[in-house]
């Protein structure tokens, strides 16, 4: 039985979200044979990174150049960026650069009718988006997640939001904190709401066998990986490699027309379960 190609759009708001969130999961699908487009929304431009190479203007610039590296290690076949700038993640949205607009400034509708164009052309099967609270609560993530449910609601594509089990992820940032000083931007009463409840998660994927495709894709993102200041990936990547295994080793998804599961019901173990089908 041959497995039948699908496609997967995944819709991201910054490069290096796409091997954070679900690096494994696409990786494994793209060495399947199944065609893996990974869409992003920004440049990057608002986040954080060595002070050389934030204030030389020209850190969206960087991080869109890393962004093919990272689908080159993932395995995806096309990264298609939308070029807006990111809207930063804390205090007032900043100013719009020339010639561009902050992208929680961008109409959803505007966004999605791009979007949905992509996801006809390419005859997507699944659409990939982010949960309700945009993961850890980030703007970008958050208009992403809008974006993502305008664009299920115009075509027929099958959406799937990226997320992980809150619970979980609190334990682990407690412990965590208790041996490590975490980054300034995993302030843990911050993450309480963030994510998704376990019984929403609809979709286990276990990607151990993919990490070494995912920290290469996380490793692209040079300007966020550098360990000497206090951001997200750099912290992740100067994990032990049995703490990095155990943390990234499940990916977590949700379908959105599904009710909250109870305890007792086993969860999707591949991301293509319900639109799957074989050929021969």
């Amino acid at each position: 039985m041959n497995e039948r190609q699908r496609t997967i759009v995944a819709l991201n708001a910054h490069p290096d979200d796409e091997a954070l969130l679900s690096g494994g999961t696409l990786a494994g699908l793209a060495s399947r044979g199944h065609r893996v487009v990974l869409v992003t929304a920004t440049d990057g431009d608002a986040g954080w990174a060595p002070a050389e190479l934030m204030e030389s203007g020209r850190l969206g610039q960087v991080r869109l150049a890393e962004l093919p590296r990272s689908a080159a290690a993932l395995g995806a076949a096309d990264v298609i960026p939308l070029l807006y700038a990111d809207s930063g993640h804390l205090g007032e949205v900043p100013p719009d650069p020339p010639g561009r607009r902050r992208f929680v400034r961008v109409p959803v509708a505007e966004v999605a009718e791009r979007v949905a164009e992509i996801v006809r052309r390419e005859r997507a099967d699944v659409l990939l988006g982010y949960d309700r609270n945009g993961g850890y609560g980030h703007r970008d993530h958050v208009h992403v997640h809008h974006i993502a449910r305008a664009v299920a609601a115009a075509t027929d594509v099958q959406l799937l939001e990226a997320t992980a089990p809150r619970e979980r992820i609190l334990r682990v940032l407690r412990w965590v904190s208790r041996v490590r000083t975490l980054p300034n931007d995993f302030a843990i009463e911050e993450w309480t709401q963030a994510f998704s409840p376990t019984q929403e998660i609809t979709h286990r994927i276990d990607v151990r066998a993919q990490l070494p495709a995912k920290r290469a894709a996380m490793l692209a993102h040079a300007s966020q990986a550098d360990g000497s200041f206090p951001r997200t990936l750099g912290f992740i990547l100067g994990l032990p490699r049995p703490l990095y295994r155990l943390a990234f080793g499940t990916e977590h998804f949700l379908d959105p027309t599904c009710s909250p599961r109870s305890g007792r019901e086993r969860r999707h173990r591949d991301m293509l379960d319900g639109v799957q089908g074989t050929d021969g």
